[in-house]
This record gives structure tokens, C-alpha cells and sequence, in this order.
């Protein structure tokens, strides 16, 4: 297998590191619009692993905006499988790209929603995935597998849930995705920041976006951003933390193959995170429109929102000032196989100070990293196959849990932890 990893950033630098430990692959072509970012990454891998590991390593300049850049990258390097690293904006082009090349495809995060016209806070618009699984037939038709949502979340909850709906319950009447943390960043005063552990440009997508709820009897709907607040208690000393409802893949992907009664994604987010996401908002700072600003070369087009990516501190840089834990899970409600009330809670805890003592990456974008490479690995051995545009859930979840928590796989723990039916949101 041959792989070209399409940006370096945060996620993109995680994933090769993490591929550095496996032998599954020949190439891995790690490529930037800022060639430095791919040289640096292979540079860890070389102190870190030696000049033979760091050898099946390329680093590569690339525009993911370009589609014919992108296409020229997978064919000048005979590559087997794209994986797409860079911000959603980009997705159409690198995804069409890989089609158009002939090349397998993997994605963290879907196609972007559009809000309905009219009545954005009741039905929905275009859902995120749509503009990818109404391509399906095109994969399918071309032998190639479009493989999406193989993150975190989307992607190892996917799997989460499927492992559930498979081997724990008889029913199900509620999937709800919960992500929480005790995550704190602070400057070289001290001072705790706001600093997101993951692209700004993205918490914003999924955060200000009607939040899409699905209910059996009631089909996909919208609701207000931050609705419903909850206050779960994640394990692993993390703690009570407030949730509320935001826009997430798993709510447009987990119903079209199964029978669930409810979907739902609540993130732990914090007053203070909610309060300056709803400022964001109403300054018109998260808009994608360009705008005309001066600077001191003369009159430039701005994105608002890519200003303040621009102006936030860089994911993959605020690992060192990081302390804390993240748990990505997956919360299940029904009948177990005996028929009787059953509430677990599926998760896995990534300790921001053991990955970056491991990877010198922060916790939550190697949470997010280890995914793509365990199930392009699958891939590789055969234990996964397919064509078209499929989900994680699509496939057996056990092959990639056994490889996730093995001893010669990828040493991540995961927990399958019962909670009372009569109150799942406290810890038993």
C-alpha cells in the first residue's frame, strides 16, 4: 500500500507518526502547502525511529485547493490510498481528485451542510455526508472504496455503536454520542487561554450550525445551537461536565444501516467556549464569505473565519502548555440481549500527557490519528473490503477494536462501562 497523507498539520503530523510504528505500508507521502510542516514531521520520525523507518517517508508540497495538483501527486507517486487531513473547506476538490486519479480515499470529517432555506431550525438542509454518499454509485461503478468519517468522531463512535448494536443490545433506543474533557491550556504566564484543540474553522462548522437530531417515528431534524444541555459524568476523573446538542456526522450516518430509535452528538463544551463561539457569531467573524480588508500591502480579500483561524494559536502547537484528558464515547440506550433495560457507555481516554511524552502530539489530534491508519491497515491485510462510499459502521467493529487495544497493535485501551437505565448521565 502506498499513501499519500494530504497535510501535516495537527491531525496529518499525528497519523504519520503513528504509521511510523506500523509496517503495513511501503510510502507514505506526507504533503503541505508548507513543505516544511511534512519535512518536520519526518524529521521526528527519523530521531525518533532511525533513517530505515524515515525512509519510507516523502515529503511533498501540495495545494489541496487544486484538484489537478492533487491528482498529479497520487500518480507521479503510484499511490494506493489518499488520506485526507486538511480543513473540510477542501474536501470537494481532494475528494473529487481521488476519484478522478483512481485512488481510495479516506476523510475524518464529511461534506459540509448547508442550512435549510427557510426554516433552518426545524428541517434540515443538506446534511453533512450528503454530497458524498449521493456519489456512491460512482465509487462503486469505479471498484474503489471511499472510505469516510474514519476519525474519532466520526469514525472510532461509529464503530462504537456498531459494536453495540451487534454483540450488547437487542434494541436500541438511543445512540448519544458524548465528548467531554478536563482539557486546560494556559500562556507562559500561566493563564489559562482559549485555545481549541482542534481547527477553529471547524468547532465553528459544528458548533453555530443548527445541531441535526434524528428520531425514528420523526426523520432527521434541527434544533438551536447549545439546545438541551445535560450534565454528564465522563469516567477516568475527567468529571461532571455540561453538554449540548451540536452538528455531527454520526446523526446523518449511523440510521441509514441501522435500526436505532434516537441519534443525538452532545459536546462538553463550557460556558466560556459557548460564550465566545456565540461572539464569534455575532460579530460576523464566522463567516467564509471573503471580505475586503486594508493592509499594508494594499486592499485584501479575508475570509473571517480563516482570520480567526489565523489569530488563535496553531492545534498542534499547544500540546506542551496542555494538561489533562480527553474521552471521545458513546453513550447506549435499549434492551440487552435478554430483553432486559440495559445503559453502557462505550469510550476511550486519550491522557494529553502520555501522547505528547509518546508522540510530542496533544491528545485530542492523536485521538482523532490513529483511527485512519488502523483501518487503512485492515485494509491492507484484507480483513476489510469494499467498494463505494462507506462508513465505519459498515464494517465488522471487531477486527478494529482487537487491533485498536492490542499489545502488537496500537496499545489504546477502550472501555465498555455499564451504567443504571434509570440514570445513565451519572457514573455508576
Amino acid at each position: 500500500m502506498r499513501i499519500l497523507l494530504i497535510g501535516a498539520g495537527g491531525v496529518g503530523d499525528a497519523i504519520a507518526k503513528v504509521a511510523a510504528e506500523r509496517s503495513f505500508f511501503e510510502v507514505m507521502v506526507v504533503s503541505d502547502y508548507d513543505l516544511s510542516r511534512a519535512e518536520k514531521t519526518i524529521d521526528w520520525i527519523r530521531t525518533r525511529h532511525g533513517d530505515e523507518v524515515a525512509a519510507k517517508f516523502i515529503p511533498a508540497k501540495i495545494d489541496a485547493s487544486n484538484a489537478a495538483n492533487v491528482v498529479e501527486m497520487c500518480r507521479t507517486h503510484n499511490i494506493s490510498y489518499a488520506i485526507n487531513a486538511v480543513e473540510p473547506k477542501f474536501l470537494p476538490t481532494v475528494f473529487s481528485a481521488a476519484y478522478t486519479a483512481g485512488v481510495g480515499y479516506v476523510d475524518m470529517a464529511m461534506s459540509l451542510s448547508e442550512p435549510h432555506e427557510s426554516d433552518p431550525f426545524n428541517k434540515p438542509g443538506i446534511k453533512l455526508g450528503d454530497a458524498q454518499y449521493a456519489l456512491n454509485d460512482q465509487w462503486e461503478k469505479a471498484g474503489k472504496l471511499a472510505l469516510v468519517g474514519m476519525g474519532v468522531e466520526p469514525g472510532l463512535s461509529n464503530i462504537f455503536a456498531k459494536y453495540a448494536y451487534d454483540e450488547l443490545f437487542s434494541v436500541v433506543d438511543e445512540v448519544s454520542i458524548k465528548d467531554g474533557s478536563n482539557l486546560v491550556v494556559k500562556n507562559e504566564a500561566g493563564e489559562e487561554i482559549f485555545a481549541p484543540s482542534f481547527s477553529i474553522w471547524t468547532v465553528i462548522e459544528e458548533c453555530l450550525n443548527p445541531p441535526v437530531i434524528y428520531e425514528k417515528d420523526k426523520g432527521w431534524y434541527t434544533t438551536r445551537p447549545f439546545s438541551e444541555p445535560e450534565v454528564f459524568e465522563f469516567p477516568e476523573g475527567i468529571g461532571a461536565v455540561e453538554c449540548v446538542n451540536v452538528e455531527h456526522e454520526e446523526i446523518p450516518m449511523l440510521p441509514r444501516t441501522m435500526d436505532i430509535g434516537k441519534v443525538t452528538f452532545k459536546y462538553g463544551l463550557g460556558t466560556e467556549f459557548i460564550d465566545v463561539l456565540k461572539t464569534l457569531h455575532h460579530l460576523g467573524l464566522d463567516a467564509t464569505k471573503p471580505v475586503r480588508v486594508r493592509s499594508a500591502s494594499g486592499p485584501v480579500d479575508v475570509a473571517p473565519r480563516d482570520l480567526v483561524v489565523a489569530v488563535l494559536p496553531d492545534p498542534a502547537s499547544i500540546g506542551p502548555r496542555m494538561t489533562g484528558k480527553a474521552c471521545a464515547g458513546v453513550l447506549i440506550t435499549g434492551k440487552d440481549k435478554t430483553g432486559k433495560d440495559r445503559a453502557t457507555y462505550i469510550y476511550h481516554v486519550a491522557d494529553n500527557a502520555e501522547t505528547m511524552a509518546e508522540y510530542d502530539a496533544q491528545c485530542v489530534v492523536m485521538q482523532t490519528a490513529f483511527n485512519p491508519v488502523i483501518a487503512l491497515e485492515l485494509i491492507a491485510e484484507g480483513k476489510w473490503s469494499g467498494v463505494g462510499v462507506r462508513a465505519p459502521e459498515q464494517f465488522e467493529p471487531k477486527p478494529f477494536l482487537d487491533l485498536m487495544s492490542a499489545s502488537t497493535g496500537y496499545h489504546q485501551r477502550w472501555f465498555a462501562q455499564e451504567r443504571l437505565p434509570a440514570n445513565p448521565l451519572a457514573l455508576p
